[in-house]
């Protein structure tokens, strides 16, 4: 299917066809007398026919704005088609000679004002008053100029005929009369009509101006003699009858043409304006030829020549007057413009600069002085490249290449952001909207140094400690992932190091936050000058610290290892140094530190959780050391997390069983209490300590477990109590459990009292006597185990011997039995330092009138030496071992162990260890 302009080329020849056919006709007389006639009236009659219902068709459909024109333009078609029709009447169908004057002398004098109207529709409107004077003055100008040089060659011939009626003369004058008065709308609105469609109004502008030609040559009396119907005159109206019907539909394709694309001819416009000022001079030069012609030929001037020479030149000085008053006008206004828009560019704190294609700076606002600190004059006339950092005048060039590449319509103006040097020496941030200039740039620039130099520092805000100011978690995630990428992304030396401060919180907590502050600082600060050249330290949040170790290309694993924990072990000694703070203090913290290696295929957030592991089990081996990632510390923690996954439902499903191990009396070997124990079992077999799932365990299943062994034991208790066997059980609680009330079932007084548990048959095993929470002081501490002592409970103080934190304990609250630490029993046969330690804290013990019982009793010499030095009770796996409650009852009964006797020992020959065989399960 043919596109829009091959369909407008195919009309324009079919066109060019018809109207060249129909002259060829014409000019060779049609064949025949009958057929010229039919051919000149009818065949002129339905092309101006075929004219009206085009313009009709398209006013119907398009350009509201400009309809009447166009049905203006089918009405005067109209009037032409029927004027033809009348005249082929009386020559065709009467085969009379048309009457003068005749209804066809009316249609083709109505031919001529719809056009004129529809010429004023079209044409662009003036915007004031003197701009319609002006517009009339050139339409008389012309016209008065025609009518002088017509009226001068033919008009006058015609008016003066002799005998001729009035009316016939009226008639005679009227049909040149409006063709000038159209010809001088045409010529005076050619260079006026609107933008909209352009093509189509010019294409009927020249139908029309067509039509007026052959109508100025019937009306000299040359050819006016000797015309008839169907003669080449009549190819001319007919081509401009057929160039009107085609005007709005050959070029309708431009309709859709928007403005910013059209190709704008930059010298259509001056000639266009040339032009048309030079109209009303052109009109003058003709009206004196006129004049002149009938000077030359010696003729008589006519009044009507001298009336309308005159009327033309005064309308040439009206109008030279106007546009004289209108140009001093438009002077002032241009001069008020251009003072404003020089006062806004002078008063800008924008620098604005025109640069030309060259890059030569052709001008530059009065604004450079303040912003870049040079003068105006100085940067005119210099290279805009020398003025731009060199780091960024690639990218500058790179972009206004683009910019000009670019479309104007697509896109108008561009922003550069760059450095400038200015006239201080340093370099400002300068960021600059772009837009083209007669082949260059203007650029309007100002100065956001301060906005550049505010987002840096936001973004080091954003990726810096603000304490320390060392990088952040974020920043710090950055560089590993940076550091396992590119070029470094085979060198498995690169190694993460996470640091924990050990002792820091009592700092904290003793000196104060300020204090712990302080000492975060210059532990900050000896970390960064620990680490080498190109490695990162960065402080991930409180007291953890950590470093990135970049590798240096050694292959050797061992090799490797060695290196990055020197360099870790150095680290760890120099955050061991002692700290010393304002106001004197002097504080040390040791510090653990876990090292993890890159691996192949490792993430930057599983380097991470390594070194975390890593750091974890430095900690949990006793702090103040370095150790190295392994695989199986993830087992571990993998291993952890099922066990804590299952031991949310344990207690629920009875995984959990309830053991007891009996507490002996060394001088009788009688049962004097037990204590309780719980053990779990899962659903697998396995069998779990409370040391191993109490660490998988959180603070929610720590406090359910807790309560449930303590209301199992003083239920069980209760049982035994029942049936005789009146012995105390042991439970081993927290201060922090002691102090919570907010379960009524996990108090001691509501179970004693619902279970009905006799007096002195509890012993409350105190398990942390330095409480750590705030919330729990010695003070409450106090007052609650007073208050658990008058319901008959006693109170045991476990771990004694294991630090200040029982020996403050011992002189505030109410103990009746201390708890030796196990770590005391353990090496009580072979070193005698800690022989004299015992034998010192038992003899505390029996001072103030307590029993003593000795944790971990596992071997008959213990039992002798504790025995020897005044130890009242033990427990261990010298006795027994946990017991379930069958096997408890039973040893109850019983309720008796033989004690071991001293036997001498000679040398090489030790007795072997007894061990009880009743149940597998370890000692806790």
């Amino acid at each position: 299917m043919p596109g829009p302009a091959a369909g407008g080329v195919l009309a324009q020849i079919g066109l060019g066809l018809l109207c060249g056919g129909y002259a060829t006709g014409a000019a060779l007389g049609w064949g025949s007398p009958r057929l010229s006639l039919v051919m000149g009236d009818f065949g002129l009659s339905a092309a101006a026919f075929a004219a009206a219902v085009s313009c009709l068709l398209y006013a119907r459909g398009h350009h509201r704005s400009f309809r009447p024109a166009w049905l203006l333009f089918a009405f005067s078609s109209f009037m032409a088609a029927v004027g033809n029709a009348v005249w082929g009447w009386y020559e065709v169908v009467l085969r009379t000679e048309v009457p003068s004057p005749s209804v066809a002398d009316v249609c083709f004098l109505l031919f001529a004002p719809p056009a004129i109207v529809g010429l004023l529709v079209l044409a662009k409107r003036p915007v004031t008053r003197a701009g319609w004077v002006c517009l009339g003055l050139d339409a008389w100008l012309i016209g008065g100029s025609l009518l002088t040089l017509s009226w001068s060659l033919a008009l006058a011939h015609t008016a003066y005929v002799p005998g001729e009626s009035v009316a016939r003369a009226a008639l005679s004058l009227a049909y040149p009369l409006l063709d000038i008065v159209l010809v001088s709308m045409v010529l005076a609105l050619h260079f006026r009509r609107s933008h909209v469609n352009r093509s189509a109004i010019n294409t009927a502008i020249a139908a029309l101006a067509l039509t007026v030609l052959c109508d100025a040559l019937f009306t000299s009396p040359l050819l006016r003699e000797h015309y008839s119907s169907g003669q080449l005159l009549d190819a001319g109206w007919f081509a401009g009858s057929l160039l009107l019907a085609y005007a709005p539909w050959g070029v309708r394709r431009s309709v859709d043409v928007p403005p910013a694309a059209r190709v704008r001819h930059p010298h259509s416009r001056p000639l266009a304006g040339s032009l048309a000022a030079l109209t009303p001079y052109l009109a003058a030069a003709v009206c004196t030829l006129g004049i002149l012609y009938n000077v030359v030929e010696g003729r008589r001037v006519d009044r009507v020549v001298v009336l309308t020479g005159c009327a033309v030149v005064l309308a040439l000085v009206v109008r030279q007057g106007i546009m004289l008053l209108d140009n001093i006008a438009l002077t002032h206004e241009l001069a008020q413009k251009e003072n404003h828009f020089r006062s806004l560019v002078q008063g800008s704190s924008d620098v604005i600069m025109i640069a030309a294609p060259t890059g030569i700076l052709r001008y530059v606002s009065p604004a450079a002085s303040g912003v870049y600190g040079r003068e105006a004059e100085d940067l005119i006339g210099s290279e805009l490249a020398s003025l731009i950092h060199p780091e960024d005048l690639g990218g500058v060039v790179h972009e206004v290449r683009r910019f000009l590449a670019a479309p104007p319509s697509e896109e108008p103006t561009t922003r550069i952001e760059c450095r400038f040097r200015s006239g201080r020496g340093d370099w400002l941030n300068v960021e600059s909207t772009v837009n083209r200039h007669q082949g260059g740039l203007i650029f309007n620039s100002r100065d956001v140094t301060e906005r550049v130099r505010l987002q840096a520092q936001l973004r080091h805000n954003a990726e810096h400690d603000p304490l320390t100011d060392l990088p952040n978690r974020a920043l710090f995630t950055d560089r590993v992932r940076g550091a396992l990428s590119g070029r470094r992304a085979s060198d498995a030396g690169t190694a993460v190091l996470f640091i924990d401060l050990d002792g820091f919180k009592g700092v904290n907590d003793r000196l104060g936050h300020q204090a712990g502050d302080e000492l975060l600082i210059q532990a900050a600060r000896r970390l960064q000058d620990s680490v080498r050249a190109g490695d990162t330290a960065a402080r991930l949040g409180g007291d953890e610290f950590a470093a990135l170790i970049l590798g240096d290309g050694t292959r050797d694993r061992a090799d490797r290892e060695c290196r990055v924990h020197e360099i870790a072990d150095r680290l760890r000694v120099r955050l061991s140094q002692p700290y010393r703070l304002d106001g004197g203090n002097e504080v040390r913290v040791a510090a653990s530190i876990g090292v993890a290696f890159a691996e192949p295929g490792l993430s930057a957030g599983e380097l991470l959780r390594n070194a975390d592991l890593a750091m974890y089990r430095a900690k949990a081996g006793g702090k103040d050391r370095v150790e190295l990632y392994a695989p199986q510390m993830q087992a571990e923690v993998v291993r952890r997390t099922e066990l804590a996954a299952r031991l949310r439902t344990a207690l629920h499903d009875g995984e959990f069983a309830l053991l007891h191990q009996p507490v002996v009396d060394l001088a009788t070997g009688r049962i004097a209490a037990v204590a309780a124990q719980a053990r779990w079992r899962s659903a697998q077999g396995i069998l779990f300590t409370p040391a191993e799932f109490l660490r998988a365990a959180d603070g929610e299943r720590t406090a359910e477990l807790g309560r449930w062994l303590l209301e199992e034991a003083v239920e069980q208790a209760a049982e035994r109590a029942g049936i005789g066997h009146r012995t105390p059980v042991t439970i081993r609680l927290s201060a922090r459990r002691l102090l919570d009330r907010s379960l009524p079932l996990g108090s001691v007084e509501s179970l004693l009292t619902r279970h009905g548990l006799p007096s002195g048959s509890l012993i409350v095993e105190l398990a942390d006597s330095d409480p750590r929470d705030p919330r729990v002081t010695f003070d409450e501490l106090e007052q609650r185990l007073a208050a658990l002592r008058r319901l008959g409970v006693k109170i045991s103080l476990d771990g004694f011997g294991s630090g200040h934190a029982a020996i403050n304990a011992l002189r505030r609250l109410p103990v009746d039995i201390l708890k030796l630490d196990r770590g005391l029993v353990e090496g009580i046969v072979e070193s005698a330092r800690l022989r004299k330690i015992t034998s010192g804290l038992l003899r505390i013990a029996g001072d103030l009138g307590m029993q003593s019982v000795a944790d971990g009793v596992d071997m008959p010499e213990q039992v002798l030496a504790l025995r020897a030095m005044g130890c009242t009770h033990g427990q261990g796996m010298a006795f027994s071992g946990p017991l379930d409650e069958y096997r408890l009852r039973r040893a109850l009964v019983r309720d008796e162990y033989p004690l071991p006797v001293p036997v001498p020992v000679t040398a090489g020959n030790r007795p072997p260890l007894r061990s009880n065989s009743e149940t597998p399960v370890p000692p806790t």
